[in-house]
């Protein structure tokens, strides 16, 4: 969590400074708000329909946990949530790591950065400096992370036993199967019908990304490359991709999304509760905002997963049923995020008139 604020204001203060043009970057930003927000409900409703489907909360013995209190507070009306996510204090929001806020505050730096040009080279220079040290903060902390997982891992067991190993390994399966519904189906959908793009070949283009995002678990990780292969051989804007992919490194999370449904459902069949209708309702809706809060750092899926189980009213304890396993629902999601990421940037790119097909019918595997 050191490195998230950072790597959430500096990114997207770049991005939104690099459009350039003030009502170029609002026309792009309303298209990538409505893309990002679409593709993500939809990535719910998958990762829910699949965990109904598989059901692989029922079964587990909750002996070993003992039982858990807890009452659901009553959450804040939309009008207030909206209103809160304009920083009174920036400093403050950056001190308490208020995603929203902070994600609101970097945009309107970026965009005037924009609107003063030439006087404020020095500090886009600085910020894209910042953000490079950014980066390689994030290296240097997830190399930490194998130990991390182990240490997780064997506590979870440790705790439950070997009983937990099915009905989690059905999660796991129910995760993954929607995200493949969600790659080929949805996806594949996206690129042909907004931009004639053909997902298999988008897929290999864009693979070394994807393996990046995979073996990580982080989309913070994995940007620079998302960034290199999304402009340099898929063909997408420069311009674009710098505001779309920072940006969605924070909002658009549907592989995160997917993992949140499932788990949900999960630790509601796990604790005996019934999810009703109004239930999942409401978990598709705490999911997509809680994508959009969502930094792109390895295990930030997992401590969101939490405001979603506040949200319906589930036992936020919940949480512990997973999160000693979470690496390997964090390969798949993520590498689900950073692809979503790139699409949209394609189609915006597509739609705008700013897509290179030259480099698109290129085929760089000769050059490697």
């Amino acid at each position: 969590m050191m490195v998230v604020v950072p790597l959430v204001f500096v990114s997207l203060a770049n991005g939104a400074a690099s459009m350039g043009d003030v009502r170029k970057l609002g026309k792009v930003g309303i298209k990538t708000i409505v893309f990002f927000l679409i593709s993500t409900a939809i990535a719910i409703v998958i990762g829910l329909t699949m965990a109904f489907l598989i059901n692989p909360g029922i079964g587990l013995d909750m002996g070993a946990i003992g039982a858990v209190e807890y009452t659901a507070r009553a959450g804040k009306p939309i009008a207030e949530v909206l209103y809160e996510m304009v920083p009174r204090n920036p400093i403050q929001a950056l001190a308490e790591g208020n995603m929203l806020q902070i994600i609101v505050f970097a945009i309107v730096v970026g965009i005037a950065l924009t609107l003063i040009g030439e006087k404020g080279k020095k500090v886009l220079e600085l910020l894209e400096q910042l953000n490079e040290l950014v980066m390689k903060l994030v290296g240097i902390v997830m190399s930490l992370a194998p130990l991390g997982v182990f240490c997780l891992v064997a506590r979870t067991f440790g705790q439950i036993g070997i009983s937990v190993i099915v009905p989690l390994g059905k999660s796991v399966i129910a995760v993954y199967i929607a995200l493949a519904i969600q790659l080929i189906v949805v996806y594949g959908i996206m690129l042909k019908g907004f931009a004639g793009l053909s997902l298999t070949r988008y897929i290999k283009k864009l693979s070394p990304a994807m393996a990046i995002a995979f073996s990580t678990c982080s989309s913070a990780a994995a940007l620079p490359a998302n960034m290199d292969l999304t402009i340099n051989r898929i063909g997408a804007s420069k311009d674009i991709s710098s505001f779309v992919l920072p940006l969605g490194n924070t909002v658009n999370m549907n592989g995160t999304a997917i993992y949140q449904g499932v788990a949900a459902v999960f630790i509601a069949q796990a604790y005996g509760i019934p999810v009703t209708p109004t239930m999942a309702l409401m978990i598709v809706l705490s999911a997509t905002l809680a994508s959009i809060g969502t930094a792109g750092v390895a295990g930030a899926g997992a401590i969101m997963l939490s405001m979603v189980l506040h949200t319906v009213g589930l036992p936020i304890e919940g949480v512990g049923l997973i999160f000693g396993i979470d690496r390997i629902y964090d390969m798949g999601r993520t590498a689900m995020n950073i692809t979503g990421d790139s699409v949209v940037a394609a189609i915006i790119s597509k739609q705008e008139k700013e897509f290179d097909e030259k480099i698109w019918n290129t085929d760089f595997a000769k050059d490697e």
